[in-house]
């Protein structure tokens, strides 16, 4: 069983992330499922009637606004980064967060490494499924890699100057 950090722990992933090319048939109705968002678009009604948890998943060419007037029916959105340079979910974790509106889990899944998550947090992000060959342990301390930020993120709205008294 994987494990993946959420919050400031790490925890054993309860969620299955489904593959691009599962058949709708073979999508288990009580389970909690991140389904990818091609088959959401095509079969959003047969997934809303499961009983079991639903979120869904972007690759990074993925927009998010294609997804927001669903966000209520997602309980996590996972965000893919297909590479540890491609940082366009940087991005949509923080519209979701602060134009959108989303307050439900934001997971990073695919190229994620230590040295992305403090970023991800500021972002909006809160959880992470690093990489298979990565220690999550490791990647924990990762969020504590800085004691101070300077400036408004979707983790703190006011920069440092402002909460300072």
């Amino acid at each position: 069983m994987q494990r993946i950090i959420k919050g400031d722990q790490v925890v054993d992933e309860t969620w299955h992330l489904l593959a691009k090319d599962i058949p709708l048939a073979e999508i288990p109705n009580s389970d909690d499922v991140i389904v990818p968002m091609q088959l959401w678009l095509e079969h959003a009604h047969a997934l809303k009637a499961r009983d079991g948890g639903l979120g869904i998943w972007l690759e990074a060419d993925e927009a998010i606004e294609d997804i927001v007037d669903d966000l209520e029916h997602f309980q996590v959105v996972a965000l893919n980064f297909p590479v540890f340079t491609d940082g366009r979910h940087f991005s949509s974790a923080r519209l979701l967060r602060e134009r959108y509106g989303y307050k439900g889990e934001i997971r990073a899944i695919g190229d994620v490494l230590r040295d992305q998550l403090f970023l991800m947090r500021r972002c909006g992000f809160d959880a992470y499924a690093v990489r298979p060959d990565r220690d999550p342990y490791d990647a924990l301390e990762g969020l504590k890699d800085f004691s101070v930020t300077y400036q408004s993120a979707a983790d703190d709205a006011l920069p440092l100057f402002r909460r300072r008294g």
